[in-house]
C-alpha cells in the first residue's frame, strides 16, 4: 500500500534555531502512527509544518500523492488534513453546535453548502449531542477534547493529526477518546498521526517514531516497543 503521508529530509527552523533535523516519516491509510518524545523535541513543530503554519527550510512532504510545500493551510485542510491542536482550541463563546459546524469549513464549498452534522460524531461522543446548545467554554477539558476531535472529523479528513489529545484529561474520558480513535480508523479507513505521552494509548498505535533533539532516533512496531525506549522517550 502506498503511503498517504510521506515526509523526507525535513528541516524546520524557528528563526535561527534548528528544530526539525532531517525527519523521515510515513503514514498509510487505515494506520495509526505515534510520535513520541520528551517535551520540546519538535513534535508539535512537525505537525505545524504539515499543516502549513511553519515553512520548512528543506525536505519534502507529500500527501495523497501531491507535494504540500506550496499549499496554504486552508488548501491542506481542503485536501484532507485534519488537525486537533494541543490545548484543543475550541471557540469558548460559540455553542457546541456552532463549533461543530465550523469543522465543515474544510469541505468543498464550506458552510455555504454543508450544514448537516454527521451523526457519526454523536455515536463516537454522545455527550456532544446532549450539550449542543451549551457554550464550548462551559464544557470540561475532556468534553472540549471530544468536541475538537469531532469538529476535525466533520471536515472528512483522510489524515487526522492529534497533538497530545489525552493531556490533562480525566482517566475515564481518556479511555473514551482512545476507543473513539480506534473506531474512527476502523470505520473510515483514515490515517492518524498521534503525538502522545500516555503509554496505554501509544501501544494501540501500529507503529511509532521516537524523536530526540528534532530528529527521529528510533522507530518500529509498537508491539516491539521496549521498556528502554519507553523510559527514554515517554515521561510516565
Amino acid at each position: 500500500m502506498t503511503n498517504l503521508l510521506e515526509i523526507q529530509g525535513l528541516n524546520t527552523f524557528y528563526g535561527e534555531s534548528h528544530i526539525l533535523r532531517d525527519v523521515d516519516l510515513s503514514v498509510k491509510s487505515g494506520e495509526m502512527v505515534c510520535l513520541i518524545g520528551r517535551n520540546g523535541v519538535g513534535k508539535t513543530t512537525l505537525l505545524k509544518s504539515l499543516i502549513g503554519l511553519l515553512r520548512p527550510r528543506s525536505g519534502t512532504m507529500a500527501f495523497d500523492g501531491a507535494e504540500l510545500d506550496r499549499q496554504a493551510p486552508h488548501q491542506r485542510a481542503r485536501a484532507g488534513i485534519g488537525y486537533v491542536p494541543q490545548g484543543r482550541e475550541i471557540i469558548p463563546q460559540l455553542t457546541v453546535e456552532e463549533n461543530l459546524l465550523l469543522g465543515m469549513e474544510a469541505l468543498p464549498g464550506g458552510l455555504v453548502r454543508h450544514r448537516h452534522i454527521d451523526p457519526f460524531v454523536y455515536e463516537l461522543f454522545p455527550i456532544l449531542q446532549e450539550f449542543l446548545p451549551r457554550k464550548g467554554g462551559d464544557l470540561s477539558g475532556g468534553q472540549q477534547q471530544q468536541l475538537a476531535i469531532a469538529r476535525a472529523l466533520l471536515g472528512k479528513p483522510k489524515l487526522l493529526l492529534l497533538d497530545e489529545p489525552t493531556e490533562g484529561i480525566q482517566p475515564n474520558i481518556v479511555q473514551d477518546i482512545e476507543a473513539a480513535v480506534r473506531r474512527i480508523i476502523a470505520d473510515t479507513g483514515i490515517g492518524v498521526l498521534l503525538v502522545e505521552q500516555h503509554l496505554h494509548f501509544v501501544r494501540q498505535a501500529d507503529r511509532y517514531y521516537a524523536m530526540q533533539r528534532g530528529g527521529i532516533v528510533a522507530s518500529g512496531s509498537t508491539s516491539e516497543l521496549s521498556q528502554t525506549v519507553v523510559d527514554q522517550f515517554l515521561s510516565v
